[in-house]
C-alpha cells in the first residue's frame, strides 16, 4: 500500500502515519478511486494543503492527517493555490467527497454524479466550472477585476498581462520577459503576433529563441521564424517528450544520441555525445546542464552555450527510485538541479547545487508536501549565489550552508502574489511571477 491512497479505516489509528493492519476490500478500492477522482478534477487530493491549527496541541505531521480525517474541507487547512478551487464542483459532488473523507462513508461511488457533470467556460471571466452559476463572477467585485497595481508592505505588484486563455511558456532573455499564450484558438507571442492557429495539443512542448518560436511534439521540432516557413527537424525523445531547449541566441536539440546547436549560418554544430532517448537537458545563457539515466547508470554533464564543449565528468549523487519530474535553473555561475522521484510509496524531492565547472556545492532533500521550500520542485528562480523559492507563505531565499541548503530569508509580504506552482523569472523590470493566466511583476523595497 501507499500512504497516499490507503483507506484509514484499515489502518492502525494509534500510529503516527498510515500503517495497514487489515486486508484490502472492495470498499477500500472505491475509497482509492475517490482520491484519484478528486485529484483528476481539482489537482489536489483530500489531504492536500497545509494544516495550521490555532490550537498548537492539535498539530500533527502531514502523514497523520488521514488518520484524523483532516482534509481540505477543514477551515484550518490552507488550500493550495495551484489547485483548482473546489467551488467549481457542484454541491452534490462536493458533499459526496465530504461524506467519504470526513464521515467515513464507503461503497461504490455514485455514477450519476459523474454522468451529470456539465463543464462550461464562463463567457465573462473565462473560468471553467461545473456549476449553474460561475463561482468566480458571483463572488468577484468590479474593483478586483480591474486591479492592476497592489501594494502590500514592502512589495509592489503590477499586473502586466492577463488572458482568458493559457500562458503555455515564459522565459527571460537579455533581461526581457518573453512568453507564449494560447487564446481564441491562436498561439501568440508577447507582442500579440500570431505564431500558429489551431487547438492546443497537450503533447506539445514550447520554447523561445529571441523572435523565434520552437514547437515540438513526439520526435519532431519546428522552428517558426517571423516571415519564414517553419523549419522542421527530427529530435530524440525522453519518453514522449521531445528534447530541445533554447536561450536568446541559440536553440539546442538531441538527435541520434548527440547534443546539437544551431549557428548563425543555419547549419548544425555537434556539442557532444549523450545517451539516445534517455537524456534530458536545459540551456542557460552561458552554459547548460543535462543528465541521462539507464538502469543503474546515471550521469550528468555541463555544456558551453556557445562552444562545442561538453563536460560529462560531473559527479552526480545516486538518484534512487522512479523519476517523476526534473527541472533546472541557472545563474551566472551556478546550476540548481531539482529532481522528484517515487521511493517506497513516497515522492522525494532533491535539490543539487553545482558550480559551472561541475563541482557539487550542496544538496537538500524533502518529502513532497512537507510544507518546506522543497515540498515542490517548481516555482524556483536562481539569482547570483542564491535561489528564490515560491511557497504558500510567500517567497523565501535559499543559500548554501556548508554541504547543505538553508532558508536564509523570508519575504512574507509577497504571500498574496505567489504560490508553489507559479513560475519565477528575474528580469530588468523586477521579479516576474507567471501562473496559467496572469503575469505580475514584483518589486521589493
Amino acid at each position: 500500500f501507499t500512504g497516499k491512497f490507503v483507506d484509514p479505516l484499515l489502518c492502525d489509528p494509534k500510529h503516527k502515519s498510515p500503517m495497514l493492519n487489515k486486508p484490502h476490500n472492495a470498499e477500500s478500492d472505491w475509497y482509492s478511486f475517490a482520491i484519484m477522482l478528486m485529484q483528476s478534477l481539482l489537482f489536489v487530493g483530500p489531504y492536500g494543503g497545509i494544516y495550521r491549527p490555532k490550537d498548537k496541541t492539535k498539530r500533527m505531521t502531514h502523514d497523520a492527517r488521514p488518520l484524523h480525517r483532516v482534509t481540505i474541507f477543514d477551515p484550518e487547512v490552507k488550500y493550495p493555490k495551484p489547485a483548482t478551487p473546489y467551488g467549481v464542483l457542484p454541491d452534490d459532488l462536493l458533499q459526496q467527497f465530504y461524506q467519504i473523507f470526513v464521515k467515513d462513508q464507503r461503497g461504490q461511488f455514485p455514477l450519476a454524479l459523474l454522468e451529470g457533470l456539465r463543464w462550461t467556460t464562463c463567457s465573462a471571466c473565462g473560468a471553467e466550472h461545473a456549476r449553474a452559476v460561475c463561482p468566480e463572477c458571483s463572488q468577484a467585485t468590479p474593483a478586483v477585476l480591474k486591479e492592476k497595481v497592489t501594494i502590500r508592505g514592502t512589495v509592489t505588484s503590477t499586473r502586466v498581462f492577463k488572458t482568458h486563455g493559457t500562458i503555455v511558456y515564459a522565459t527571460v532573455q537579455n533581461g526581457k520577459l518573453r512568453w507564449l499564450c494560447h487564446e481564441s484558438n491562436e498561439l501568440k507571442r508577447e507582442n500579440g503576433s500570431t505564431v500558429v492557429s489551431g487547438k492546443l495539443n497537450p503533447k506539445m512542448r514550447f520554447r523561445i529563441q529571441g523572435n523565434n518560436t520552437l514547437i515540438g511534439q513526439t520526435g519532431q521540432l519546428a522552428v517558426v521564424s517571423p516571415g519564414n516557413k517553419p523549419a522542421p527537424m527530427t529530435v530524440d525523445n525522453l519518453g514522449v517528450l521531445p528534447m530541445f531547449d533554447a536561450n536568446g541566441d541559440h536553440h539546442y536539440w538531441l538527435q541520434n544520441g548527440q547534443l546539437m546547436r544551431d549557428d548563425r549560418l543555419g547549419t548544425s554544430k555537434i556539442i557532444g555525445d549523450v545517451l539516445e532517448n534517455q537524456t534530458m537537458f536545459w540551456a542557460g545563457d552561458k552554459f547548460g546542464f543535462g543528465f541521462y539515466r539507464a538502469g543503474e547508470l546515471c550521469r550528468a554533464f555541463i555544456f558551453d552555450a556557445k562552444k562545442p564543449i561538453l563536460n560529462d565528468s560531473v559527479k552526480l549523487p545516486h538518484i534512487k527510485g522512479q523519476m517523476v519530474d526534473a527541472t533546472c535553473c541557472f545563474s551566472n555561475n551556478r546550476i540548481w538541479f531539482l529532481v522528484s522521484t517515487r521511493q517506497g510509496g513516497k515522492t522525494i524531492n532533491q535539490c543539487l547545487l553545482f558550480k559551472s565547472d561541475g563541482t557539487l556545492v550542496a544538496t537538500a532533500e524533502a518529502e513532497e508536501g512537507d510544507d518546506s521550500w522543497l515540498s515542490t520542485i517548481r516555482g524556483k528562480c536562481a539569482a547570483g549565489d542564491f535561489m528564490l523559492a515560491a511557497t504558500e507563505d510567500g517567497l523565501v531565499r535559499i543559500e548554501a550552508n556548508g554541504s547543505g541548503l538553508s532558508l536564509t530569508k523570508e519575504f512574507p509580504d509577497t504571500e498574496p502574489f505567489v504560490h508553489s506552482g507559479c513560475r519565477l523569472f528575474a528580469s530588468q523590470d523586477g521579479l516576474s511571477v507567471i501562473d496559467s493566466q496572469e503575469i505580475r511583476v514584483l518589486k521589493i523595497t
